[in-house]
């Protein structure tokens, strides 16, 4: 028997492109599926705060047609009441047959993955972090630097967070900071030895959004945009990656399969998945398959495919947001800005943890969506809002992934359930982060309003990984230093499932760079 393919990627999100280049570029005949979900809404064509004057259309992009934005007011992310973002989310825990109990469970079946909507934070792992992988710092140096070379990451600066990140070599200069991002910089400046010493480090936040022109796409135009969607492709999406792997004749891509089944037949492995348009089964063979569907999906087609009925860990940052009021910059008119992290923070903790957080422009952010947060009714949270809104900033902070107790384990009827909960020690860093993060902006003419800081549940942080974890000696549910399934020879998990450890910092980029060494690792074995 022949196979159809050398390689199946199962995923076209940052983590199946990623291992899709050195494949392809090597010569392989590689097969990429994925769900097929495209967008049907478009963002707006206008900066934000035009838009809402001047677009008579904007309803539909507000609200949705089908007034999804309504039907989603308890979602935990404001991302996930967006009309033009539905497609990235739509249909994942039904076609996947995932389940969460007390732990939100998120995926995608869109082309791109979650990569169409996500806050675009990038880090590299320290070499204390990377230490608990199998494998040393210098394998993925390399595949680090190429992948944010083809992504494009802006923020670089000479600042606090410059070794916590990581990427100033690699990176483009910083996008401009509105007015009250720059207030707040200017004065952690003066006040920057006192907050060192409190354990507060604040710098430019590192995203991966275009400052400079690269590639077809054009650098941020501070249109506020960035939840709605941008149409200049200043934010990295894997969508983006598709057309140079389309120039590959050795590169196929299949829309509208969703694998469900790994079956070995002889040397080989045969993948088989249900059309979304047909609901017709398709069977496709390769000599190896590539995992990288999300750490959630990626777990299910694993455990099923092994029979394996005991739980796996999983991994996901305890999350908490809050609202910032910069009382000098009250009556500050509203204008149009970079709408993700334009300033973040490290944060040292009790028991050496460390938070990582970043702050946000309200501009582009519905008022709703800081209305159910305000302790008063909602007519008096709209009105207060309305006037003070636009001298505040929105923040985020997360723990590292291990402090939250969760695990999936395959059900009777072969669905992934995801149960868990955040481990004792979360509400008391949480309160410790709280009071230092409340004492640490008021230095910088900041006020945390009460009753603003709010953590979130578990698993609304949508950063899972560690359920298939790297060991240097993999047992059964778990895989090798280079991502092959322990009794699955010619398997491969390159996505988040695969990683060790969860750090509080964004982990994305590290999923793809373990993803390149890991496609670069299988053309030195000669598939």
């Amino acid at each position: 028997m022949i196979p159809d393919f050398d390689v199946i990627i199962v995923g076209s999100g940052p983590a199946g492109v990623s291992a899709a280049f050195p494949l392809v570029e090597a010569g392989l005949k590689v097969l990429m599926v994925d769900g097929g979900k495209r967008p049907d809404i478009q963002p707006p064509e206008m900066d934000f705060l035009s838009a809402r004057i001047n677009d008579a259309e904007q309803w539909k992009w507000m609200v949705g047609k089908d007034f999804h934005a309504l039907k989603m007011r308890d979602a935990v992310s404001p991302k996930l009441r967006v009309p033009s973002h539905a497609f990235a989310f739509d249909g994942f825990e039904r076609s996947n047959k995932i389940e969460g109990k007390d732990f939100i469970s998120v995926g995608s079946l869109a082309t791109g993955g979650l990569s169409n909507s996500w806050g675009c934070g990038v880090a590299r792992f320290s070499a204390t972090e990377i230490a608990k992988f199998p494998f040393s710092a210098s394998e993925l140096e390399l595949s680090y630097r190429r992948v944010s070379q083809r992504m494009g990451i802006s923020g670089r600066a000479n600042d606090d967070l410059s070794d916590y990140f990581g990427l100033d070599e690699d990176a483009q200069p910083a996008i401009p900071m509105d007015m009250l991002h720059t207030h707040l910089s200017q004065h952690y400046l003066n006040h920057r030895k006192k907050l060192n010493s409190q354990g507060f480090r604040l710098g430019r936040s590192r995203v991966a959004v275009l400052s400079e022109d690269m590639s077809g796409r054009q650098a941020c135009n501070l249109s506020g945009n960035c939840l709605w969607g941008c149409q200049r492709h200043s934010l990295y999406s894997a969508v983006d990656d598709l057309p140079e792997l389309y120039k590959y004749e050795n590169f196929t891509k299949i829309s509208g399969f969703v694998v469900d089944d790994l079956t070995r037949c002889d040397r080989y492995w045969s993948v088989s998945g249900q059309n979304t348009l047909s609901n017709e089964r398709k069977t496709i063979t390769a000599n190896k398959v590539v995992l990288a569907a999300g750490t959630l999906a990626t777990t299910r087609i694993v455990l099923k495919a092994l029979d394996y009925r005991d739980t796996v860990p999983v991994l996901s940052c305890p999350t908490a947001a809050f609202l910032l009021w910069l009382p000098r910059l009250l009556g500050a008119p509203r204008l149009p800005g970079f709408g993700l992290g334009q300033l973040s923070f490290a944060l040292a903790l009790y028991d050496n943890i460390t938070a990582f957080g970043s702050t946000f422009a309200t501009t582009g952010i519905p008022l709703s969506e800081f209305a159910r947060h305000v302790p008063l009714r909602r007519r008096y949270s709209i009105d207060l809002l309305r006037g003070l809104l636009s001298s505040c900033v929105v923040g985020n902070i997360f723990l590292p992934g291990h402090l939250t107790v969760a695990g999936a384990k395959l059900g009777r009827d072969e669905s992934l359930v995801i149960s868990g909960k955040y481990d004792d020690k979360v509400m008391p860093l949480m309160n410790e982060a709280a009071k230092k993060v409340r004492k640490a902006y008021w230095r910088l003419g900041g006020m945390l309003l009460p009753g603003s800081f709010t953590v979130g549940r578990p698993g609304g942080d949508i950063h899972y990984a560690g359920t298939l974890p790297m060991r240097e000696s993999s047992v059964v549910g778990e895989t090798s230093p280079l991502g092959e399934v322990k009794g699955m020879d010619g398997v491969y998990v390159v996505d988040g499932a695969c990683l060790p450890v969860l750090p509080e910092k964004s982990h994305t980029l590290t999923i793809m760079a373990n993803a390149d060494r890991i496609g670069r690792q299988l053309v030195v074995l000669k598939i």
